[in-house]
C-alpha cells in the first residue's frame, strides 16, 4: 500500500498503483534471477512497445467517452481544449491539452514559485545540516545533472530540491516554475525504470539513471521570478517514449524549443511527457527560497503508509499538488503557510 495527503484538504488517500503487480516482480524477483529480463523491460524499445499496447489502441465504442472509464482515470473532460468527441484513444486523453488559464489558476505573487505539474510531491535538501536532508535517496546528485556539467554541480551543492511524481492518469504537460532566461538545455541518456514508489525504493537513485533533460533558469534577471539559479530536471520512466519541448507563452500556441536565451514566463506550457508515469525535479540555490509551510507539514506527517518513508527510514510523505500552484517563496519574502482556498488573489496565465 502507498498513501499520499491531498494538499487542500489534508486527508490522506490511498493510491491504486499502475501496474503494481508487474514492477514489484521487475524490481526484486526479476531484478535477482532474472537480470537480461529486467534489462530488456527497462529499455527503450520496451518501453515504447508497451507504450504503444497501453495508450495507441483504438478505444472501444463501450469504452470511448465512457463516463465510468474517465472517471477511474481521473479525467474531467469540461477541463479540456477539445471536444469530448476527439478522445478516442488512451494516448488521446493522457495528452490532453486543459485550460489551465481557467481550471489551474495562479497566484500572482513576486518571488513565488509555482508547480511544474499536476503531480505528487516530495520535498528534500542537499546541505546535510538541513532538515529536508536526504543523501543518496531519489536521485545521485552529480549523476543527475551529469558528472562533466562542473558549474551547475557546484551552484546546486548544498541546494533545496522538490520531486514531482506524475501518475498515467494526470495531465502531462509541464509548465514552467518561475519566470526566467534559460541558461543551459541538455539531453542525458538513461534507461526508463519506472517512478512507482516501491521501484524507487528498490532501486538505488533510479531517477538519474533514467533518460533527462535538463533546463537551467536564471531567474535573477528583468522581469525573473529572483530566486537564483533553477534547474528543471524532466526524467522519463516506463512506456515515456519522449519529452517533446514545446514552450508556448499563450495557451497551446505557436509552441518552440527550448533554448538558451528564450525567456520562459512562469505558469506556461514547457514540455509534454509521452504518456505513462514520470517525473520533475526542481533543483535551487542554497538558501534562495522556502517551501511553503503546509507542504513541509504534510510531508512530516507519520499516520501516512508511505513506502518513500518505510524504505527510506523517515517520515517522507508526498502531497498532491496542482500545476500552477504556489510551492514556494523567495527567500527574503513572507513565508507562506498554504495555499488559497478561495481563489482570491489568483489570475490565469
Amino acid at each position: 500500500m502507498h498513501q499520499y495527503v491531498e494538499r487542500l484538504s489534508g486527508t490522506v488517500m490511498t493510491e491504486k498503483l499502475f501496474g503494481d503487480r508487474i514492477v514489484r516482480f521487475l524490481y526484486s524477483r526479476a531484478r535477482e534471477k532474472a537480470p537480461f529480463l529486467f534489462r530488456l523491460a527497462t529499455s527503450a524499445r520496451m518501453s515504447s512497445l508497451l507504450g504503444l499496447y497501453h495508450f495507441d489502441l483504438r478505444l472501444t465504442p463501450r469504452l470511448s467517452g465512457n463516463s465510468r472509464f474517465l472517471a477511474r482515470c481521473g479525467v474531467d473532460l469540461a477541463e479540456c481544449v477539445a471536444p469530448r468527441a476527439y478522445f478516442t484513444t488512451p494516448r488521446r486523453i493522457f495528452e490532453r491539452q486543459i485550460r489551465y488559464w481557467q481550471c489551474r489558476p495562479m497566484p500572482q505573487m513576486e518571488g513565488g514559485v509555482v508547480s511544474p505539474a499536476d503531480g505528487r510531491v516530495a520535498l528534500g535538501a542537499l546541505a546535510p545540516d538541513a532538515p529536508l536532508f536526504l543523501k543518496d535517496k531519489f536521485f545521485d546528485y552529480a549523476e543527475l545533472l551529469g558528472a562533466d556539467r562542473r558549474r551547475w554541480l557546484e551552484v546546486f551543492s548544498h541546494g533545496d530540491y522538490a520531486v514531482f511524481r506524475l501518475t498515467p492518469d494526470k495531465y502531462h504537460y509541464n509548465h514552467s516554475p518561475v519566470s526566467g532566461r534559460v541558461v543551459e538545455h541538455y539531453s542525458l541518456g538513461g534507461v526508463y525504470h519506472s517512478c512507482n514508489p516501491g521501484a524507487v525504493v528498490e532501486v538505488v537513485t533510479p531517477y538519474s539513471k533514467n533518460k533527462r533533460v535538463v533546463t537551467v533558469i536564471d531567474t535573477d534577471v528583468a522581469g525573473g521570478t529572483g530566486v537564483g539559479y533553477v534547474a528543471m530536471v524532466e526524467v522519463v520512466a516506463l512506456m515515456i517514449g519522449d519529452i517533446v519541448q514545446c514552450y508556448s507563452d499563450t495557451g497551446y500556441d505557436h509552441p518552440l524549443r527550448i533554448r538558451p536565451g528564450m525567456f520562459l514566463s512562469k505558469g506556461q506550457p514547457k514540455s509534454l511527457y509521452r504518456p505513462g508515469s514520470s517525473t520533475d525535479i526542481l533543483l535551487f540555490e542554497k538558501n534562495r527560497v522556502r517551501f511553503a509551510g503546509d507542504l513541509l507539514e504534510k510531508g512530516r506527517r507519520t499516520d501516512v503508509h508511505s513506502r518513500f518513508s518505510l524504505g527510506f527510514g523517515r517520515p517522507l510523505v508526498e502531497i498532491e499538488v496542482q500545476v500552477r500552484s504556489l510551492i514556494a517563496m523567495a527567500k527574503n519574502r513572507e513565508p507562506i503557510d498554504s495555499p488559497s482556498l478561495d481563489g482570491r488573489g489568483q489570475g490565469g496565465g
